[in-house]
């Protein structure tokens, strides 16, 4: 579930404390909230309230035209937080939706006053995780740009691959995929035609195989090599994940 994810995401930034742990497991589990599947979590007008925590299944951040044309600009896995700073916008400016049944926990202001306050090792793994969020962008609209539907959808498929793998959500060589050939079309700037199509030529090359709502990536470094997909910009490596993060008294007085 979210926790060991959320935790396992944020140590890629920097080590945390007992302490830390202790804050991100309590605010996890105080405010929950559970969403069927295909449905809005906060759409475009509303004011932020809280920040959403995902502790299960898939959701997505989007943007919509009056005639309902949509785009997908982001996908959130389980232990993603969706807009860190969501608190200083009047109103928001796109929507979150869901794509399988999710559970969030929502996190509020106080959450963040209390971490800027006596925690500063989860302060700078927000940061950072705030960072690659950006870097995440960038990688989408050089791919909406430069990138072929074969790269586009072979540079996605990797980018959620090594996501998943990083929350310990992959098994062997597979892992959960629930995602429809619309959300991919709405993702990667493709027809849905261009998406059936381009997904029989990554199969028929050996490099995916789908099956229901199961993805199998037999040989990740033919499909990286398919996608001209870089991890660099993922962070996946942040020597922060090597500092000391044993418990100080102020960690202590901070936790209570």
């Amino acid at each position: 579930m979210s926790l060991p994810s959320l935790i396992r995401k944020l140590e890629q930034f920097a080590r945390l404390s007992p302490v830390d742990h202790v804050l991100l497991n309590r605010a996890s589990t105080e405010r929950v909230r559970h969403f069927g599947p295909r449905v809005d979590i906060v759409r475009e007008g509303e004011k932020p309230k809280d920040v959403h925590l995902i502790l299960s299944g898939w959701a997505y951040r989007y943007k919509q035209l009056e005639d309902g044309r949509r785009q997908i600009v982001a996908f959130f896995l389980p232990g993603d937080i969706c807009d860190v700073n969501v608190f200083i916008l009047r109103e928001m400016d796109h929507s979150i939706g869901t794509v399988t049944s999710v559970s969030i926990a929502d996190l509020s202001r106080e959450f963040f006053d209390k971490v800027a306050a006596g925690h500063p090792r989860i302060v700078t793994a927000f940061w950072w995780e705030t960072l690659v969020n950006a870097a995440i962008q960038r990688e989408w609209t050089m791919s909406l740009g430069q990138r072929t539907a074969l790269e586009r959808m072979a540079h996605l498929l990797c980018e959620i691959w090594l996501r998943l793998r990083a929350a310990g959500l992959t098994q062997g060589d597979s892992c959960d995929f629930p995602l429809t050939q619309g959300d991919l079309a709405d993702a990667t700037g493709l027809s849905k035609v261009h998406v059936n199509r381009t997904l029989q030529e990554l199969r028929a090359g050996g490099l995916i195989v789908l099956k229901g709502k199961t993805l199998v990536v037999p040989n990740l470094e033919r499909l990286m090599q398919a996608g001209l997909f870089n991890p660099n910009y993922l962070h996946m490596d942040h020597e922060g994940r090597q500092l000391d993060a044993a418990a100080t008294p102020t960690d202590a007085a901070a936790g209570q």
